[in-house]
């Protein structure tokens, strides 16, 4: 039967016979799709011997046409699901994400969505700009802070790690077991960390740089392990990301439920992105095609994993919202200092 929200999309719901699972059918399901004439089929199974399979008579991701922005505290419509509908980076449900790409697959694309969408919210956006500030150097304006090295962001990250020990104590005086519990006259301005070229943290030309490398892989851990109850969220963005980097990235990984795979060069990466996913999703990632960039394989914060395609936003139009929103950019010293920010509650930006 057709679906209802996607008119391009038909689904049907089976009863599995004595013996079968969901992976006997997700083994056939590209033999499904040719057989049917259409683009993709996909099995899910929500209970014990029902399975559906749903199949997507046409690439939705070919054109994607734009959606009204969110109107709510740190989400950002950034493009379309494969279903049709919007593709959301909710940082107060997915606190902290993984977004691989190479070059020209769309991963900066989504980075300029994301400051475009988080400009005019009551937010402190911190950038992280690995490749010597070319990346968020026109976002200057709406940035609290901008460090441009790795020893700039050992510095942030020993920043954040004291604000989110303050904020501990904070909450620890009040009763409250996170910022979002402290009445609005206390609560702190909530925190987004965008992390371009990840990698360049991990990577050692000799080993002097070794108790550097050290030193900011344990505060990026930190922060990860403990700032969503403080409002400190991480956005990590990297062409490459695998284990040879060492444990430090593979930690993190582990942190980072939000995950993000667009077209990659090596197979690592996409592993390391979505290899403790369902295997399917990391076929779908190998599979995206160059000539679709934004396209990518999303771990929602409904536990499914979809393909999904981001709307294209120029670096032009994020510097503009950079610009128009610049009087929202709280001073680091202000954040530093605790200030109350008069952050509103999550149904509202």
């Amino acid at each position: 039967m057709a679906s209802p929200a996607h008119p391009a999309r038909l689904a049907v719901t089976l009863h599995t016979l004595e013996g079968q699972i969901p992976a006997d059918y997700a083994d056939v399901a590209e033999r499904l799709a040719h057989s049917w004439g259409v683009h993709a089929v996909r099995v899910t199974s929500d209970k014990p011997g029902r399975v559906r399979l749903a199949a997507t008579i046409r690439d939705p991701l070919v054109r994607v046409g734009q959606l009204p922005a969110s109107t709510e505290l740190l989400k950002v419509t950034v493009g379309r699901l494969e279903t049709g509908g919007p593709w959301v980076v909710d940082f107060r449900t997915v606190p902290h994400w993984l977004n691989a790409g190479a070059t020209q697959s769309g991963k900066s694309n989504l980075a300029n969505a994301l400051i475009a969408g988080l400009a005019p919210q009551p937010v402190a956006l911190v950038g992280f700009d690995l490749k010597g500030g070319v990346e968020f150097t026109p976002y200057a304006p709406r940035l609290s802070a901008l460090a441009t090295t790795r020893a700039e962001c050992g510095g942030l990250l020993d920043d954040l790690v004291t604000l989110m020990t303050d904020r501990m104590g904070v909450c620890r005086m009040t009763g409250a077991r996170n910022i979002w519990q402290l009445p609005p006259t206390l609560r702190p301005v909530p925190v987004v960390v965008l992390v371009d070229e990840l990698a360049e943290l991990y990577l050692m030309a000799d080993k002097s740089e070794k108790d550097e490398i050290a030193k900011t892989s344990t505060a990026l851990l930190r922060v990860a392990q403990l700032g969503r109850a403080f409002g400190i969220y991480l956005f990590c963005c990297g062409q490459r990301i695998g284990s040879d980097l060492g444990p430090g990235v593979t930690a993190l990984r582990a942190q980072c439920s939000g995950r993000i795979c667009h077209r990659v060069n090596d197979p690592e990466t996409a592993t390391m992105t979505l290899g403790d996913l369902d295997p399917a999703a990391l076929d779908s990632a190998r599979a995206i095609a160059a000539e679709t960039p934004g396209v990518a394989i999303v771990a929602s914060q409904d536990g499914q994993w979809y393909r999904a395609r981001s709307f294209y936003v120029s670096e032009a139009a994020a510097e503009h919202a950079a610009h128009t929103y610049a009087d929202l950019a709280p001073a680091w010293t202000d954040v530093m200092a605790a200030q109350p920010y008069e952050t509103p509650d999550s149904q509202s930006a």
